[in-house]
């Protein structure tokens, strides 16, 4: 073999080497790109438990403090805008309006038990409503001056988060009406 073909011969080698360091290295990077979401959601997942834990070992008479990024980690965009946004869903079209099951109202967000379904009563008005809390301790009221009106905002007491309003056209015997999100609650069968 004379100097010329050995020089094609490392020459083609070397181009082989080339092309195959390329393989693989477009498939280490599909590899990477295959893992990384996976890793990030389970990074994400971990995160999340972190903070549901951080919640549930807080004593219920303890304040459940959390940032905004924290709680939009936990909470489902729905359930974000209700409690943290104050927003206000659909009447007729949310879980718990008709519900007429027993149980226990909790806290969308930290899971504080506010309301009875002995104190809901059919209000008319498509969304759950309530005479009165569990302890009046578990709620907070706050003016809301939103929307061109004057009204008694409904919060959870230890998180802050949103619920609804109170208003005074309901039943005996307190006659008011805490008329709630469903997005803000969650119902736990007696």
């Amino acid at each position: 073999m004379g100097s010329r073909n050995i020089q094609r011969f490392f020459a083609s080698l070397r181009m082989t080497a080339r092309r195959l360091a390329a393989r693989e290295m477009r498939s280490l990077l599909l590899l990477v790109l295959w893992i990384l979401p996976a890793h990030l959601s389970m990074a994400e997942d971990a995160g999340r438990a972190g903070i549901r834990r951080q919640i549930e070992s807080t004593p219920m008479t303890q304040k459940a403090s959390l940032t905004n990024d924290q709680w939009r980690k936990v909470l489902t965009p729905g359930q974000f805008q209700v409690l943290r946004e104050a927003k206000t869903e659909a009447p007729y079209k949310n879980q718990y309006w008709n519900n007429h099951e027993k149980g226990i109202y909790l806290c969308g967000a930290c899971g504080s038990e506010l309301f009875s379904s002995d104190t809901k009563f059919e209000s008319h008005t498509g969304w759950p409503s309530f005479y009165a809390a569990i302890d009046k301790n578990k709620i907070a009221l706050q003016t809301d001056t939103s929307h061109g009106m004057t009204r008694d905002e409904v919060k959870c007491a230890r998180c802050g988060s949103h619920l609804g309003h109170l208003f005074n056209d309901g039943p005996p015997p307190t006659r008011l009406r805490c008329c709630l999100n469903s997005l803000a609650l969650k119902f736990v069968r007696k």
